[in-house]
């Protein structure tokens, strides 16, 4: 009584059947695509209402700054006149609680190079990070 244990050259080999695991595999899929759209989606939170100051300090933080020297040697901060020694602690004032301090420095044409460069430096010491020039073409829009 021989038996065949199968090694030989007409043995047969072991294959996994993978067609019905591939079967299910895409009914699964089918499955996840139908119901995923039917998962609420989002998370309900309560977000607090800024109160009426805050919403003054945000319109006050959007404000954009800007320092005009005159030809005269006059400085205007927004429009509103101040004096050399009024402009850095008038600077620190409106920065005070901003995150972005920004600032602008516009003077006349034929204003000396000193009185903005003097502009700039006394802005730098109350703590201003960024200072931008505004030029006539700037301002012109070109």
């Amino acid at each position: 009584m021989g038996m065949d244990v199968g090694g030989g050259a007409g043995g047969s080999m072991a294959t996994p059947n993978v067609v019905p695991l591939i079967d299910i595999l895409l009914v699964l899929i089918i499955i996840f695509m139908v119901i995923s759209p039917l998962i609420p989606k989002g998370l309900d939170t309560l977000v607090p209402q800024p109160s009426p100051n805050q919403q003054q300090n945000v319109e006050l933080e959007n404000k954009t700054v800007v320092v005009q020297v005159n030809l005269t040697g006059k400085l205007k901060i927004n429009n509103e006149d101040t004096t050399w020694d009024g402009l850095g602690p008038r600077m620190e004032q409106i920065f005070k609680e901003r995150a972005e301090k920004i600032a602008f420095v516009k003077g006349d044409n034929d204003v000396m190079f000193m009185d903005v460069a003097r502009a700039i430096d006394i802005m730098r010491g109350a703590g201003i990070d960024k200072i931008g020039l505004i030029t006539a073409k700037l301002e012109a829009g070109q």
